[in-house]
């Protein structure tokens, strides 16, 4: 045999052993992994990807083998070397989506789940967890519009209804969240929570007294239900209902003594009374307890403002806002402090902003209550 044929030889030869010792390793991986034996399978999948580093389903099977032992962070890097070399591998992109969903990065899930529910439009399991995913990235339009199909396909899944309310809540969807929480109720009448959400939903519509008629239904239902008598308080001190606001808000506090908005708007309604050093008091520790609520720096810069204690008040309305810039009433109280100081180029500087300033919009009972939607639970993630 001449040298060239020895060469052939030897090639094929070699290439016989690999594709052998290839299937050995990926044989042996899946029966460890009929057997439970997760640590072996996994061992075996990764002598697989040594044989054949091009073999894109034994790097998905070995991410998958990984997710199983809930090793994301492994799953996941075996998940994209799979990709790059065959990202239309069935099954592959729902796999590496979930083990994004499971470690809670959601944004990360949604590009691979989106690519799978494109695959698949009919996969229910890709659209609910595409919807959870933009749900807990807060991205509530594109949430409400995959759970409704979702929720449509699982009638009975009350946690998935649940969860559509709240995202068509957080998008402003309010008909949307009504409807949802209307069929939450007609399951559990009883269901505290839901009335909450519900008045929010009131409250975003502009239906105040029929909001605080819900808030009140969940306070007599479950009077101990975190942040039921805030929301009350919220709803009577929008209306001009200060003394009804002062009760619900004290209520609130004798349940939770740290409770920062409670403190912050009793503080308001104090000042609001002409109670300067009582609303101090609640001011300051709402702020100590939680730095970013805006009304009661706003108000401790009147407060200030009214002792002549003008650099207090300046700090106070610049914290105020950087909180929310796009406020003007901020803007002009700064003004009439350094009018007040004679820093009449800073005066017209802030007179000018206000000016630019669209005319301030009402806050709804949604944003007030939580600066962010209410975090996915446990079970959610499943």
């Amino acid at each position: 045999m001449n040298k060239l044929a020895w060469v052939l030889a030897a090639v094929v030869l070699l290439a016989a052993s690999r594709t052998s010792a290839q299937t050995d390793s990926a044989t042996r991986a899946m029966e460890l992994e009929r057997e439970g034996k997760l640590a072996e399978a996994a061992q075996a999948w990764r002598a697989a990807t040594q044989h054949d580093p091009r073999d894109a389903a034994a790097f998905a099977s070995l991410g998958y083998v990984l997710a199983r032992q809930e090793k994301y962070a492994e799953a996941i890097s075996a998940y994209h070397k799979a990709a790059a070399l065959n990202p239309k591998l069935p099954g592959l992109q729902l796999n590496l989506g979930l083990a994004e969903f499971k470690q809670g990065d959601f944004r990360q899930a949604i590009p691979p789940l989106s690519a799978a529910l494109k695959a698949d439009p009919n996969s229910l399991q890709a659209r609910t967890l595409l919807g959870i995913s933009h749900y807990g990235a807060g991205q509530f339009d594109e949430a409400a519009q995959n759970l409704k199909l979702a929720a449509q396909a699982q009638p009975e899944n009350a946690e998935l209804h649940y969860l559509l309310a709240q995202s068509c809540l957080w998008a402003k969807d309010y008909s949307c969240a009504l409807d949802e929480f209307h069929r939450i109720l007609e399951h559990d009448p009883d269901s505290a929570s839901a009335h909450m959400l519900m008045g929010e939903a009131l409250d975003g519509l502009g239906r105040t007294p029929e909001a605080i008629a819900e808030f009140q239904t969940a306070a007599r239902t479950s009077p101990r239900e975190p942040n039921v008598h805030f929301g009350l308080g919220y709803l009577y001190w929008k209306s001009h209902q200060y003394d009804e606001a002062r009760a619900e808000f004290e209520r609130e506090l004798s349940i939770d003594p740290n409770h920062a908005q409670a403190l912050a708007y009793l503080g308001d309604i104090d000042m609001k009374q002409n109670k300067a050093e009582a609303a101090l008091i609640s001011l300051r520790k709402a702020v100590l307890l939680k730095k970013d609520i805006r009304v009661a720096h706003l108000d401790m810069g009147a407060i200030y403002a009214d002792q002549k204690r003008y650099s207090d008040a300046v700090a106070a309305y610049q914290t105020a806002i950087v909180l929310d810039p796009a406020e003007p009433d901020a803007h002009y109280r700064l003004g009439r402090v350094y009018e007040a100081m004679g820093k009449t180029a800073e005066s017209h500087q802030e007179f000018a902003k206000v000016r630019e300033i669209h005319e301030k919009s009402e806050e709804d009972l949604v944003r007030k209550m939580s600066a962010s939607p209410p975090s996915l639970k446990p079970d959610e993630k499943e």
